[in-house]
C-alpha cells in the first residue's frame, strides 16, 4: 500500500505562486512515477505534470510549461509542484497520483487551487 498526502494549496492573485506537496508512504519502493492532475468545476481531470520516482524524467502539459516545475525529494519521499504565474484558469482541485510498478494507481485526496484576477 502506499498513501499520498497533499498540501499547500489555497488562493492567490493572478501573476502569483504556489507549491504544491505530494508526501508518499507506505511501500514507496513500489513506485514507478508521481503525477499531478487537476479537475476544474464542471470538467474532466486532465494530467498537469509528472515525474519518474527513481530517474527524475519530467513531462508537463503544454499549458504549464514554463511556468510549472515538478520535483522531488528522494529523502523525504515528497514531490513538488511550484506554480509560478498562475492564471485563473488554474483553477481547479489538484491531486497527486502514484503509479506503482505493479501497474495499480494510488491517489491523494486533493487540495484546492483558485486564482482570483
Amino acid at each position: 500500500q502506499v498513501q499520498l498526502v497533499e498540501s499547500g494549496g489555497g488562493s492567490v492573485q493572478a501573476g502569483g505562486s504556489l507549491r504544491l506537496s505530494c508526501a508518499a508512504s507506505g511501500r514507496t519502493f513500489s513506485i514507478f512515477g508521481i503525477n499531478w492532475f487537476r479537475q476544474a468545476p464542471g470538467k474532466g481531470r486532465e494530467f498537469v505534470a509528472g515525474i519518474n520516482w527513481s530517474g527524475g524524467n519530467t513531462d508537463y502539459i503544454d499549458s504549464v510549461k514554463g511556468r510549472f516545475t515538478i520535483s522531488r525529494d528522494s529523502g523525504e519521499n515528497t514531490v513538488f509542484l511550484q506554480m509560478n504565474s498562475l492564471k485563473p484558469e488554474d483553477t481547479a482541485v489538484y491531486s497527486c497520483n502514484a503509479e506503482l510498478k505493479s501497474g495499480l494507481r494510488a491517489w491523494g485526496q486533493g487540495t484546492q487551487v483558485t486564482v482570483s484576477s
